[in-house]
């Protein structure tokens, strides 16, 4: 977890959401590809999905939640993640999920949530196909989904701490489009 992510979730806490980021690698924080691989590949004390559950859990017993519907914004990996969740866990009953250059394709036609989806248009680690086949999979999720692929990004785009790939109009525009969609389907 790294004070980027701390920061959306501050972000989203101001515009009245209750945000949780999940630390998905126990403390430690890569600042390269290859100590991401590294992190990635480490064992850890439980499987990722377990500590996304857990942190389900942890909101849907919130006092400040109770009741509310549940969302799930994931960036690149953690965009996988949720689009797992969401495909994987129907019982979760999320209302909205949102990734940001995460693709996954999966089944989706048990989920009860809306999909937004933000990629760049240069990714080297979503490609065309990755991009069409989630779209597919994407059109079986009875509450739709909305895709947008930013013209000039790259991977990372939304990120601000990422200096070689952060697009500001881009990111402002992807924020304006999460917020929108996160009260249309989660404040409604």
């Amino acid at each position: 977890m790294n004070d980027f992510f701390r920061s959306v979730c501050d972000r989203l806490a101001a515009e009245g959401f209750v945000a949780l980021a999940p630390d998905l690698f126990e403390g430690r924080v890569a600042s390269t590809i290859p100590q991401a691989r590294k992190l990635r590949a480490r064992p850890k004390k439980e499987p990722t999905y377990k500590t996304l559950l857990r942190a389900i859990e942890r909101l849907q017993g919130s006092p400040q939640v109770q009741g509310s519907s549940i969302g799930v914004i994931g960036f690149s990996m953690g965009g996988h993640w949720a689009l797992w969740l969401a495909a994987n866990r129907p019982e979760l009953r999320l209302k909205a999920l949102t990734t940001f250059y995460g693709a996954r394709a999966g089944d989706y036609s048990a989920s009860r949530a809306a999909f937004q989806g933000h990629f760049a248009e240069r990714d080297p680690w979503v490609s065309d196909s990755a991009l069409k086949k989630l779209r597919q999979s994407l059109e079986q999720a009875p509450r739709g989904a909305e895709v947008h692929v930013y013209p000039g990004t790259g991977h990372w785009f939304f990120e601000s701490d990422r200096l070689e790939a952060y697009n500001r109009q881009a990111a402002e525009l992807a924020w304006k489009r999460t917020l929108t969609f996160l009260r249309r389907h989660l404040k409604a």
